[in-house]
């Protein structure tokens, strides 16, 4: 198991796009079955969006283990992507990464944190609702639901 004090955090550079595409690849890949298609962020352009939003690197043992993918915007700030690679999944590096969003939010003096999800993914529905994040909406799309989710902030 890794321990807190093991991960290290940094903010992604160009040169990365290549490892967060193969950890977003591999950690969704378990969904194509449960979906018919690639989720979404399995197509995504990591170079264009590395080069475009703040992305917060988890690094243990000079890995990249997990990322969060945020945007800034007038009232909240956006998660539009956060996952952990398939074989340091468990560990809490995922929790960590969502904390570290709240910081970025507080710091920049957004209330509130907000993001997505399939439907299907009832795993990651349980995960946010279990940090504290409550459902918004739901509205259907590509045949399935995608879940709107946020989470209200506080000092």
């Amino acid at each position: 198991m890794i321990i807190k004090s093991s991960i290290r955090f940094r903010p992604a550079e160009p040169a990365d796009a290549a490892a967060i595409r193969d950890i977003v690849r591999a950690a969704y890949a378990k969904w194509v079955p449960v979906i018919g298609r690639e989720p979404l962020p399995m197509r995504a352009d990591y170079d264009k969006a590395v080069a475009e939003h703040p992305f917060e690197l988890a690094v243990a043992d000079g890995r990249i283990v997990g990322m969060i993918e945020t945007m800034l915007a007038d009232d909240h700030l956006w998660i539009e992507n956060v996952c952990v690679a398939p074989q340091a999944q468990g560990r809490g590096i995922g929790r960590l990464l969502l904390e570290r969003a709240e910081r970025r939010a507080l710091d920049a003096g957004r209330p509130e944190l907000r993001l997505l999800t399939n439907g299907a993914f009832e795993a990651n529905v349980l995960l946010y609702k279990k940090h504290g994040y409550t459902v918004d909406r739901e509205e259907p799309f590509m045949g399935g639901m995608t879940v709107y989710m946020s989470k209200r902030l506080t000092r």
